[in-house]
């Protein structure tokens, strides 16, 4: 399901909750899934340099995932490290291969969670309204990191009139540990 995830738009999996913290600096948001590894146990999401959510996994790089499906009633908790990837090769190929309207996101002028006087995507009017070139969009690659996020551990739960099933499993090199639990 989250293999799906990262092409199926409609994937309930596409877009899991995202949770990471600091001290009393708890955040969490919705993150769209870019890469799911089964080799390296990781899971990848892009997002801008300058969004608090950067700072917070440099102070600390315990990170949460929380996917639900409520079709297949299916619940998972995925825990990990992350890193943070910025202008290296990892970026790089990612940002060539990233599609013209999807670069938009790297345009704003002011980081993400600026106080504004008013409503605004912080982006000028030409780009809000999609006229500006790939090469004008080159100038975002300066604001796009990826966060590469190495599984720890997953818990899943299945959801069941007669009785939920809840397993966990944990992921130490090359070894995984695999857990029934109470739901």
């Amino acid at each position: 399901m989250m293999t799906d995830g990262v092409t199926n738009r409609h994937s309930s999996f596409h877009i899991p909750v995202m949770i990471n913290g600091f001290e009393d600096q708890l955040n969490g948001r919705i993150v769209v899934l870019r890469s799911v590894s089964l080799d390296d146990h990781s899971i990848k999401f892009h997002t801008d340099i300058r969004s608090p959510k950067v700072i917070l996994i440099k102070k600390n790089p315990k990170i949460f995932f929380l996917f639900y499906d409520k079709e297949q009633k299916i619940q998972l908790k995925v825990s990990g490290e992350a890193k943070v990837n910025y202008k290296n090769n990892i970026t790089k190929d990612k940002w060539q291969k990233t599609a013209h309207l999807s670069r938009k996101c790297y345009l704003a002028t002011s980081s993400p969670g600026t106080i504004s006087e008013k409503p605004t995507s912080g982006l000028s009017k030409e780009i809000e309204n999609s006229k500006y070139t790939i090469e004008e969009s080159e100038s975002g690659y300066k604001n796009f990191c990826i966060i590469t996020s190495k599984v720890k551990s997953i818990e899943w739960l299945y959801l069941a009139a007669k009785g939920h099933r809840r397993a966990k499993f944990e992921y130490s090199n090359s070894e995984v540990k695999k857990y029934w639990l109470t739901p």
